[in-house]
């Protein structure tokens, strides 16, 4: 796990909101991935959510990923924006998934999205968690 968070405090607009003194994080949001979650929000029809990126205790190997979106941002979350779609981290996760990559996959074997987390010691075989 990384000790070196990025502690930049910004002030924004967030779909007409003005959010001050909020912290960025480092997870990376690919192309691919950005347009698909484009493609969510627009089918929800809302323009009104994030996503948001955590990890929770869980799975066999001790951690687990959590993908959703959120309307909310709570005290001491991380905002980054990538063209338009906004990844709202928790204060807990951070450290997690500093350096993180998320990416979208659609092929034969396998449709959803990936995250190649370079703080992860190891992973299970289903590879749904990790520690």
């Amino acid at each position: 796990m990384s000790t070196a968070t990025q502690e930049t405090a910004e002030t924004t607009e967030i779909r007409g909101t003005v959010v001050e003194d909020f912290k960025t994080h480092q997870v990376e949001l690919s192309e691919t991935a950005c347009q698909k979650v484009t493609s969510l929000l627009e089918q929800e029809g809302r323009t009104d959510l994030r996503l948001r990126v955590a990890v929770q205790p869980g799975g066999c190997s001790g951690l687990i990923y959590q993908l959703y979106f959120d309307e909310r941002i709570l005290d001491g979350d991380a905002l980054r924006e990538f063209d338009g779609v906004q990844v709202v981290v928790d204060k807990m996760s951070v450290p997690y998934l500093e350096g993180a990559k998320i990416d979208f996959e659609d092929s034969i074997s396998k449709q959803g999205f990936t995250i190649d987390n370079p703080n992860a010691g190891g992973s299970c075989a289903c590879g749904d968690s990790f520690h």
